[in-house]
Formats: C-alpha cells, sequence, structure tokens
C-alpha cells in the first residue's frame, strides 16, 4: 500500500461481451444507473467520452437526500479493453486524486473485469471501497448480462 491513501483491488468475471461491459463504463445513462451504490441515485452533469475528457457525478442519498459530487478525467481509453481514469471529490474536505484503471479481458464465458482504485483519502475506510464497487459491480452485471432482442 502507498502512503498515498488507500487501495482497493476488485476483480469479477461478467457474462457479457467486453464491448458491452466497455460501453457500461462510457455511457452516462449505464453509469447513473449502475454506479451508484445502493441508496443512491447517480446523477451525471457532463459527460466526454474521450482521452483528456470525462465526467461529473454526483450520488445523493436517496433516504436523507444529502449528495457529494466528483469528477472523473479519462487518460486511457482502449476500447474493449482498458479504461483509466482520475476521480477527485469536489469536497475540498476529501482532497486528493484517485487513480482509477480497469481492465477488461474477453474469456470464454464472457468478460473478465480487474479493478484497481488507488489513493483513496485516508478518511473513507478502504472496506466502505470495496462495499461500495462491490454493489456497484452486482448492478453492472444486471445491465450488462441480459441479452435482450430488439422486437422488430
Amino acid at each position: 500500500m502507498s502512503n498515498q491513501g488507500g487501495t482497493v483491488r476488485l476483480h469479477r468475471v461478467l457474462r457479457a461481451p467486453s464491448e458491452r461491459v466497455y460501453k457500461a463504463f462510457l455511457d452516462p445513462a449505464a453509469l447513473e444507473r449502475w454506479l451508484p451504490p445502493y441508496g443512491f441515485t447517480g446523477r451525471i452533469h457532463e459527460m466526454d467520452a474521450s482521452v483528456g475528457g470525462g465526467y461529473r457525478m454526483s450520488f445523493t442519498n436517496f433516504s436523507t437526500g444529502s449528495s457529494h459530487s466528483f469528477t472523473v478525467k479519462y487518460t486511457e481509453l482502449l476500447p474493449g479493453e482498458r479504461i483509466r481514469h482520475t476521480d477527485r471529490f469536489d469536497d475540498p474536505n476529501l482532497p486528493g486524486e484517485m487513480q482509477v484503471s480497469i481492465d477488461l479481458r474477453a474469456v470464454a464465458c464472457g468478460t473478465e473485469l480487474n479493478i484497481t482504485q488507488e489513493g483513496i483519502p485516508e478518511s473513507i475506510p478502504e472496506e466502505f471501497c470495496y462495499l461500495g464497487w462491490q454493489e456497484s459491480l452486482e448492478m453492472l452485471a444486471r445491465v450488462v448480462e441480459p441479452d435482450i432482442p430488439d422486437n422488430g
């Protein structure tokens, strides 16, 4: 672990093609649906899905109505393979920049997903980050795994 805050690593296999999983990380409507942890709603305020671009998003606690926002900047985008971005809370009490790497690999049953998030602010316990990601990835599976044909 670096002294630059905490690090969490997650590994998951999804029953979906890597192109669809990749798209779910760059599509505003998809992100609003799967990224907020349980009990939160999400809103993307602006989005530029290109290297050097990114998005600003807020999570709102559905019970209390309180919200926090963060800004993401894409540093690497390899379609169907890798997404790297920085992540910064807009709250000055949560300083620092996190680095997030999302690696996708096509496997026989779908896509292997490896996520690393580094530089988590000291005030946020790593287990909260794990729990949030686990909940988000459950929702991600519900978005990308169904193979629903178009009618017509």
